[in-house]
């Protein structure tokens, strides 16, 4: 899943796609890196970002999203607005991807159209969720928060097979929390969910690698993707998609030999 921001102030790159044919020549090359899923958004989940309007936020992405779709692509929304996942999916995006987990009236939203969804644990507000998250059980709280909303979403009507799950690494964790949420992946797997992992040039790899540069962190975003893998991630959202999807190549040849000869033969 390639991450597609047509914001000035996403956390990496803010700014960079702001332009329609700029946001459109970006897709295109993610799907020719071999990108499966286009993620575009309109609004940034930085910490400490400011909600955009609706109106803006469909001005941003509604015409990145049919262009796309036009060339073939499949297209996911980065939204937790109801009205722009609505018009998204009218413009011929297939999945809704909300950092909300699809609270309120969005799960009618994704059931009534069919539309897949991706539901992703956020402690708090993006302006809000690095002040002070705390958790007893990181993995054991935000299996059970993800289980219960993918329940609330099928009870709307859903499709369970249209149903994945995002642990939210950066969003309201700290280090040692992302952490433990990736080596525990295999509980969130275990729910019967595909499993979204979205690490990407995220503060944590910074200070671990001590890469200050959000864009320098892609080689070791990919060691996530290979690490995520092995512990039962299977939808990888990420920046650079020819270094994650490297990666993820040779870790399912060592890991899952029979779904690489799938992958090696399609």
């Amino acid at each position: 899943m390639g991450v597609l921001n047509v914001t000035p102030d996403s956390f990496s790159d803010g700014g960079l796609h702001l332009d329609e044919a700029d946001a459109i020549a970006a897709g295109r090359e993610m799907v020719g890196q071999g990108a499966d899923i286009i993620d575009v958004g309109g609004e940034s989940t930085r910490p400490g970002a400011s909600p955009v309007p609706a109106d803006e936020e469909l001005r941003r992405v509604i015409p990145v999203i049919e262009a796309l779709v036009a060339e073939g692509a499949v297209v996911s929304v980065d939204t937790s607005k109801p009205v722009v996942a609505r018009a998204a999916l009218e413009a011929g995006a297939e999945i809704v991807n909300d950092v909300t987990a699809a609270s309120g009236e969005m799960a009618e939203v994704v059931a009534g159209s069919r539309a897949a969804v991706i539901l992703m644990h956020i402690q708090g507000t993006p302006r809000t969720m690095q002040e002070n998250p705390v958790y007893h059980d990181v993995v054991a709280e935000v299996a059970a928060f993800l289980e219960d909303r993918a329940h609330r979403v099928v009870a709307a009507g859903a499709d369970p097979g249209s149903i994945a799950i995002d642990p939210g690494i950066g969003f309201g964790k700290t280090v040692a929390h992302n952490l433990e949420l990736i080596a525990g992946l295999g509980t969130l797997a275990g729910l019967g969910f595909p499993v979204v992992l979205g690490a990407s040039r995220k503060t944590f790899i910074g200070r671990l690698t001590g890469i200050e540069a959000p864009q320098a962190r892609d080689q070791a975003t990919a060691v996530t993707t290979a690490l995520g893998f092995e512990r039962g991630a299977r939808v990888f959202r990420v920046h650079d998609v020819a270094s994650s999807r490297a990666a993820l190549r040779l870790a399912a040849a060592i890991v899952s030999p029979q779904q690489w000869d799938e992958w090696s033969q399609a």
